[in-house]
């Protein structure tokens, strides 16, 4: 059966049931349906006194056309966890509907590991990216409103772009203005994807209402006719987009297929933004359950650093353990290995890649983590590549556990779960990457050596001037959220062994004033994706009984 159909075919609790187990009374809960809900605010205030529980991060190494199953492997965890009898919880993003009409498809897990109900999940859910992508737009309005009527503010440049929840490669830059109407002034404008404009950041690290109303009135629209920024807050639009957001920033119950509870928040991307689900969802976790299982996009080089070096900076926790996702395919992919030869037993091959996992692990243990591989199983696997496997990981002090999630459910993943709740009982630290003090430039070239791998860091005459403007902000202390290719631990999607020794290319660099860090833009990224040439969209259809097919 497909995912869809294991889904649709399992029967799901009603949802007051789920948030009575993790100690949510009704008139807390705001019902979407019988399956979803809104958590009222209220929960983690009257909780707010209660210890956390454990803190379990799922990352992966750089993904690969065939999926690693990185999401499986968090829910089957967390199915996991609850089959050895521990009280645990999923905190999850929540999808685009970029990726789902796209190519990656769906977010919300595989096989018997999903949460549900899945076609909602990945389609309108709650409306929280609507409101978001809202939000956004109506600031781009305000902006060109205000422009309109005499520019009182003077306004020589916007930088505000607008945003949309699809790929659409067309609205990457566009030319606004057009009509021909008096004061309208023609001017380049462009589109990013929802899961990567700033708001979006901001709703995922806004720890409250009136933070996020603060952040949003702190971000930079653009500069007047002496270079100098332009806020949100001065054209009193941070009360109208909080009034937009205020619902959406209530975090999300459902639940896995085994009923194990799921909050799903927040959706950045990891490659063109942070990869990380929502401060609140994960806050309000650590107080529902002992065992609180997140995850960040992408590799580790991309989400799992973005968590580490910006989110536990607000979250005030740092993961006790961090799960690092595999697959035996993907490995003999990154070593080389031509696609329709994967199924092959290679040792060669998987020696090879295995050089994109120890980099993540070593990475990883430099954060000061405690780390576990998980591989995602296939039947193709043999025993000569799982104790080949098994014996390089051991040669890194690093703990293998196979998992069946997909096929099994939690079942599937109780040996993982068992390992990751021993690991929880060694202590942990956090060791940044780089320190806010350092300059922009030291900050890029800290992740770019010690976590890509690379030799060195090559500026764009732009990005020097960028940075000189940052500077002249005094914004340089804030952290960076790297945009590159998930596919490389280089800046190039096609170098995926990484040989030779290589450069990172900066092109530009953008203050998220109101998110709190700087983007800095690696090699040919785009915030704006576009579609593949046969998009996930074409086979996605309504049956004859009205059902919704196609979504994987």
């Amino acid at each position: 059966m497909t995912d869809i159909e294991i889904a649709r075919n399992t029967k799901l609790n009603p949802i007051n049931k789920i948030a009575e187990e993790i100690m949510i009374k009704d008139d807390e809960l705001e019902p979407y349906g019988k399956f979803k809900a809104k958590i009222s605010n209220e929960v983690y205030e009257r909780l707010s006194k209660k210890e956390d529980g454990k803190l379990i991060l799922v990352t992966a190494i750089n993904p690969t056309p065939l999926g690693e199953g990185k999401t499986t492997v968090a829910i089957g965890l967390a199915d996991g966890l609850r089959k050895i009898g521990k009280k645990s919880i999923a905190v999850l993003r929540e999808p685009s509907q970029g990726p789902v009409f796209g190519m990656k498809g769906g977010a919300t897990g595989g096989g018997h590991a999903q949460i549900a109900p899945m076609e909602d999940i990945n389609l309108h859910f709650t409306g929280d990216i609507h409101a978001i992508t809202s939000a956004n737009n109506l600031l781009a309005s305000m902006i060109d409103n205000h422009i309109y009527f005499g520019n009182k503010l003077d306004f020589k440049e916007v930088i505000w772009r607008r945003c949309l929840d699809v790929n659409d490669r067309s609205l990457r830059k566009i030319q606004i203005g057009l009509s021909g109407e008096k004061n309208l002034e023609p001017r380049e404008d462009g589109f990013d994807i929802t899961a990567a404009s700033e708001i979006m950041a901001i709703f995922c690290l806004a720890t409250d209402i009136d933070d996020l109303k603060k952040r949003l009135g702190n971000i930079l629209v653009g500069y007047n006719s002496k270079n100098e920024p332009i806020y949100a807050r001065e054209l009193n639009a941070e009360g109208a987009l909080t009034v937009l957001l205020k619902d959406a920033l209530k975090p999300n119950l459902v639940q896995t297929l085994e009923h194990t509870p799921a909050i799903v928040h927040g959706g950045p991307f990891a490659n063109i933004a942070h990869g990380c689900n929502s401060v609140v969802a994960t806050k309000l976790g650590l107080k529902l359950a002992d065992y609180v299982i997140t995850e960040a996009g992408f590799g580790a080089d991309l989400g799992a650093e973005k968590f580490m070096d910006i989110k536990t900076r607000l979250l005030g926790k740092t993961p006790n353990v961090t799960v690092c996702v595999a697959t035996i395919k993907a490995l003999k992919y990154h070593g080389g290995m031509k696609t329709e030869e994967l199924n092959n037993e290679s040792l060669e091959y998987l020696k090879k890649g295995y050089e994109n996992l120890k980099r993540h692990i070593r990475n990883l243990k430099n954060f000061g983590a405690n780390v576990i591989v998980a591989i995602n199983r296939y039947t193709q696997d043999t025993e000569n590549e799982i104790e080949l496997l098994r014996s390089m990981l051991k040669e890194e002090d690093v703990s293998l556990s196979l998992v069946e999630a997909w096929a099994k459910g939690g079942e599937g993943a109780e040996d993982l779960a068992q390992k990751v709740s021993k690991l929880c009982e060694n202590e942990t630290k956090i060791n940044y990457t780089y320190d806010l003090k350092d300059s922009l430039e030291e900050k890029i070239r800290k992740v770019a050596q010690n976590i890509y791998g690379a030799k060195d860091v090559e500026l764009s005459d732009k990005a020097k001037e960028t940075i000189k403007t940052i500077e002249s902000m005094k914004l340089d202390g804030l952290p960076i959220c790297i945009a590159k290719t998930q596919y490389s631990l280089s800046d190039d999607p096609k170098n995926l062994e990484c040989k030779e020794e290589y450069i990172i290319h900066v092109r530009d660099l953008t203050p998220k004033t109101g998110a709190g860090f700087i983007v800095v833009y690696a090699g040919s990224i785009f915030t704006m994706p576009g579609l593949p040439r046969v998009p996930a969209a074409e086979h996605i259809d309504l049956d004859e009984d009205g059902n919704i097919v196609g979504i994987f």
